[in-house]
């Protein structure tokens, strides 16, 4: 069902306090035939944020992801262009998956890996190979704001982009993750209605949009008729029931959900 946001839907503002970060949405056409695999990760049940809920790879912008945007990318927005760098950054240490460098080698993936876990920044990695990063790559297709007192409050945007060739075993960073899985966005919401698999409000609705259509060449063209707006998603009361809301203009099918079960965070 599909509920069109009222207009008294609260403006674009952003929480105050909100964290810089980027979240990425890595597909690549299943060996079935069937709807393009996502690749997802199942936090670990330690996290401060999302604990054990299976998620897309991401996190905050660092102050180095800027440096890189700006040197790489030099035309595109400042904050859009270091999200990107954040999502393709946090992407590969957390699973050892490189996405959007064109020049990496796979045999190369998992010594930068163990120099990026290690402190080392990638603006320096990036001088020291003589290497680009493909930032262009990388569909931009939503940014979320939710704003829960009981969680921290994270300005992500959203990015798409088709999984390289590497072949390799994507790997588990302990201190973040216990899982990682390719699955069609059907397969992790069924997974998540049969209670296998716990899924935040900003996930599922991202995975019902991913839904709509099979394969990386539809989603972006789905992605292109919709724009990147600021959702921060607000409370309304309908018949006594409070619903978790956002508008219903970006390309959603679902934008609500009872408030007793949505997982927030």
């Amino acid at each position: 069902m599909t509920n069109v946001a009222p207009p008294s839907a609260p403006p674009e503002i952003l929480p105050e306090g909100a964290i810089p970060a980027a979240t990425l949405v890595i597909m690549r056409p299943s060996e079935s035939g069937g709807a393009d695999e996502i690749l997802m990760v199942k936090r670990s049940t330690t996290m401060a944020f999302a604990a054990g809920a299976v998620v897309f790879p991401g996190g905050r912008v660092d102050p180095d992801d800027y440096l890189v945007a700006r040197q790489h990318a030099p035309a595109l927005d400042e904050a859009d262009g270091a999200a990107r760098v954040a999502a393709l950054r946090e992407t590969l240490e957390e699973t050892g998956l490189a996405v959007g460098w064109p020049a990496l080698a796979e045999r190369d993936v998992a010594a930068v890996r163990e120099a990026l876990l290690a402190g080392t920044l990638l603006s320096d990695i990036l001088a020291a190979r003589g290497d680009g990063i493909a930032l262009e790559s990388l569909v931009p297709f939503a940014r979320w704001c939710p704003n829960f007192k009981e969680a921290r409050t994270f300005d992500t945007r959203f990015y798409a982009v088709t999984a390289p060739p590497h072949s390799h075993e994507l790997t588990v960073e302990e201190a973040e993750h216990s899982h990682i899985f390719w699955a069609s966005a059907h397969q992790t919401l069924a997974m998540a209605d049969r209670g296998e698999v716990s899924v935040i409000f900003p996930t599922r609705r991202n995975l019902e949009r991913l839904a709509q259509v099979t394969d990386f060449t539809g989603f972006s063209q789905h992605s292109d008729q919709f724009p990147v707006e600021l959702i921060t998603p607000w409370i309304e009361d309908r018949d006594g029931q409070a619903f978790l809301c956002i508008p219903g203009h970006l390309g959603y099918p679902v934008t609500s959900e009872s408030f007793e079960r949505v997982r927030r965070g």
